[in-house]
């Protein structure tokens, strides 16, 4: 599958990604700037991504966790989410 990236500059890069991966993960591996501090395990809100309607959409709610690091998270929008916490599937 392709994971396409609006990078802080407007522009769109287009990456290969795997199911069963992370939008962290996958970032990381294509250096896509997106920090992660605390190595994904739900502990900060510095890989905190906005996504478009129709993928927050097919997302399964996020945990109680996910919902108190993104109240931490800098530009919260309604479609945000943290990339450790969006594992992608076939869908």
């Amino acid at each position: 599958m392709t994971i396409r990236w609006k990078l802080k500059d407007g522009s769109i890069k287009e990456t290969p990604a795997t199911v069963g991966a992370s939008l962290l993960n996958v970032a990381h591996r294509h250096e896509i700037d997106l920090e992660g501090a605390c190595g994904g395990v739900t502990a900060c809100s510095t890989c905190h991504v906005i996504l478009e309607s129709p993928v927050m959409d097919a997302l399964p709610e996020p945990t109680e966790e996910e919902d108190d690091m993104l109240d931490l998270a800098f530009g919260l929008t309604p479609t945000s989410r943290l990339g450790c916490q969006v594992f992608l599937t076939e869908q």
